[in-house]
């Protein structure tokens, strides 16, 4: 399996223990940047670009399996022999198909917002709707914001979308390959076969949004037997923007 290298981000420092934040889909380490500061406080927290994602290289196979390979050549790279995982949406199934496949390298495990299962998918309609958007004709953020708006109706969520929109020689272009990412759609909302896996007995943590219905407990025990699941109250699937405070407060107490 063809491994990319990461673009990442480093806080805090080397002599704490190490921590590998994972971001979801259409997401970057600059997402994750605040709630990224903060846990730097106690731990030496890395925060890579995934693949096809941010800074990182972009190729035309995104799964789990190779997202994982990534990380494991990523954290060999930073000589990090374990690790902490947090990982959110995305980030989070990266983070378990890895504790699964390498758990001599884990640490402790967090998966925000979402379970080891499949979920039906609806990025196709989003996917095109950035396609459609006729980029020379944009000559600022705030145009492309309202072209968006009939299809993300939700305006945080279009401010979050159009971060991956770049100026680059005084035209906007995509930093991210939507032809990528709308064939690779379907590997993002399923979760691999774990028939042949063992469960990882390591100490987890899953966070969920109250009003968010990604995590259901039965989803979750079979895989990980040792896992506790902490609902947060007033937020969603971006629980970590909604509850930023709560968030990081049950990460550092899960950690410590």
């Amino acid at each position: 399996m063809e491994a990319v290298e990461l673009v990442f981000e480093e806080l805090g420092s080397p002599g704490d223990v190490p921590l590998v934040i994972l971001h979801g889909f259409f997401a970057s380490s600059r997402n994750w940047r605040q709630v990224a500061e903060k846990l730097a406080a106690g731990f030496h927290v890395f925060v890579p670009d995934m693949r096809n994602h941010g800074a990182s290289p972009h190729h035309p196979v995104m799964d789990y399996p190779s997202m994982a390979a990534d990380l494991l050549q990523f954290m060999d790279a930073q000589g990090l022999t374990t690790a902490s995982l947090l990982g959110h949406s995305m980030g989070g199934k990266v983070a378990m198909w890895f504790a699964l496949n390498h758990p001599g390298r884990m640490d402790k495990l967090i998966v925000a917002d979402i379970a080891p299962v499949s979920y039906k998918h609806g990025f196709d309609n989003l996917i095109q709707a950035l396609k459609a958007l006729p980029l020379h004709e944009i000559s600022n953020r705030k145009q492309a914001e309202l072209l968006l708006a009939p299809a993300t109706p939700d305006l945080s969520y279009r401010q979050f979308l159009l971060q991956n929109l770049v100026l680059k020689d005084g035209a906007y272009c995509w930093r991210i390959d939507l032809d990528i990412f709308l064939l690779m759609a379907p590997n993002i909302a399923a979760f691999p076969s774990v028939e042949q896996l063992t469960p990882f007995t390591g100490k987890t943590l899953f966070l969920a949004g109250e009003e968010s219905g990604y995590v259901k407990a039965d989803d979750v025990s079979a895989l990980f037997p040792n896992a506790t699941l902490n609902v947060i109250a007033n937020a969603g699937h971006w629980l970590h923007v909604q509850q930023p405070g709560v968030f990081i407060e049950q990460v550092e107490r899960f950690l410590q």
